[in-house]
């Protein structure tokens, strides 16, 4: 039977009634369960933790392992970072505001149970891309790559060559570089394309540029992209998937496709379309 490793954030007081069903119920069914260290210490004392839920410290749990993430979308993408290098499927299950990354909402415990039980769901191939820092670890995401000025900085320019090529300088607050699955997320709000899922593409979008000319563009997820910025200031702010680092301007960004992907869980009445309709109110009528 497929084990358990429940993640969270510790912001869930709306929800721990939820989180106690759904744990209590994972035992009923005998599914074997953990639940993440800083995830355990917050929910223990402020609900019944059953006595057969063990501590995740880490490690490889084995390959018949999925990860349930409750709450948001950065919670999701924090547990996709942590489960990457042992390849599991993560399931979001949406104790978060809008939970666009989610299968189910926390509610929905006896479904989300059975079909973990059942094995009735999707596991679908996210791609993601990875970012080399000089001098530091390559860095990967799910959804983006941001360069961006410090808050209190003046504009700054991204000079960005795609394959070798000169692409463009772009002028002003940032540059995204962002995934199918990120398309709907930092992207979309500079005015990128909603993309498909498992269109084989990246998204180029600048933030805030100050060209009008300047428009979202959408490159092969085969292309090797790089950065270079310039400005009046000494440091830009890197971004991936919102875990941030701030750089010496000039410091080469070299951005291309992730050699592995994030498994992503998906229920069986689930589509992308549905998703688009229901959380991000695609073509509702504004009357």
């Amino acid at each position: 039977m497929t084990s358990v490793i429940v993640f969270g954030n510790n912001f869930q007081d709306n929800s721990l009634s939820y989180i106690e069903k759904l744990l209590a119920t994972l035992c009923r069914c005998e599914v074997p369960t953990m639940v993440e260290r800083s995830f355990f210490d917050y929910i223990n004392g402020r609900i019944t933790v059953p006595a057969e839920i063990s501590c995740y410290d880490g490690g490889d749990p084995g390959s018949d392992t999925l990860a349930l993430s409750i709450g948001g979308d950065g919670t999701f993408l924090r547990t996709a970072a942590m489960v990457l290098d042992y390849g599991l499927p993560v399931m979001g299950v949406n104790a978060g505001h809008l939970g666009y990354l989610s299968a189910a909402p926390i509610s929905d415990v006896e479904q989300i149970v059975d079909h973990i039980v059942t094995g009735n769901y999707n596991i679908i191939d996210r791609t993601m891309v990875e970012v080399e820092v000089p001098g530091r670890e390559t860095l990967y995401g799910l959804n983006e790559v941001a360069v961006l000025k410090l808050d209190t900085a003046s504009m700054i320019t991204a000079s960005t060559t795609v394959n070798g090529f000169f692409l463009a300088n772009y002028q002003g607050d940032g540059l995204i570089v962002s995934t199918p699955t990120g398309s709907t997320g930092y992207a979309v709000s500079v005015g990128g394309p909603i993309v498909a899922p498992t269109a084989p593409v990246f998204v180029i979008a600048p933030v805030a540029t100050h060209s009008l000319t300047m428009r979202p563009m959408v490159v092969s997820d085969s292309a090797v992209i790089e950065i270079m910025t310039t400005s009046r200031e000494e440091s830009f702010l890197l971004s991936v998937d919102g875990r941030s680092m701030s750089l010496p301007v000039a410091t080469p960004l070299t951005i291309r496709k992730a050699p592995f992907v994030t498994k992503m869980v998906t229920l069986p009445f689930h589509n992308f379309a549905e998703t688009l309709r229901v959380k991000l109110l695609w073509g509702v009528d504004p009357r």
